[in-house]
């Protein structure tokens, strides 16, 4: 794995304008707690002074795992694979996959779909790109039209099929 360095000018660089960064959030934050103005705010207790910068870069951690994972999902979108992006970040490709679930698309499946005739009624199984969930809709024997309820996405496609094909069963047509 390679991993990407920065030199010790650049890392001091970085650091100085993190803190730049950082500093009017912390005192807002510290504003916030202590009825301070910002102005005032390293006039207070030191201890809560300095917890108020530890909530301030909880708040820029969770920000950037947040940014950290749109730019893998927009890496994978361009074509990334996991095993690059665990590279650039130092982790092996199932540390990236575990890491950023989802980044990098699944290829379609040949079929994503597929139909189903029983009892005299069809219906169609779908699955959604986005989730990979399962869902059907079509007609039963008796001219019924039917599909998964609303929102309804099922874990796997026998689970729709096995839905499908009770609602086929119970609109069959009736021999007369």
């Amino acid at each position: 794995m390679t991993s990407i360095g920065i030199t010790p000018e650049e890392r001091a660089e970085l650091g100085k304008a993190l803190t730049d960064a950082l500093n009017p959030l912390a005192a807002a934050i510290r504003s916030r707690q202590s009825g301070l103005s910002t102005a005032r705010m390293w006039e207070a207790d030191p201890v809560e002074v300095t917890l108020s910068v530890l909530a301030a870069w909880k708040v820029v951690d969770t920000e950037v795992k947040q940014l950290t994972a749109r730019a893998a999902a927009t890496a994978g979108s361009y074509g990334a694979n996991y095993e690059q992006m665990g590279a650039v970040w130092g982790i092996t490709r199932q540390g990236a996959r575990k890491k950023w679930p989802g980044a990098v698309p699944r290829p379609a499946a040949a079929k994503a779909g597929a139909a189903l005739e029983l009892f005299g009624g069809t219906v169609e199984l779908v699955q959604d790109p986005s989730s990979g969930g399962w869902a059907w809709a079509g007609e039963g024997a008796d001219g019924t039209r039917g599909a998964a309820e609303d929102g309804t996405w099922y874990a796997a496609k026998e689970e729709a099929a096995a839905h499908a094909g009770a609602f086929l069963r119970e609109h069959a047509a009736t021999l007369s």
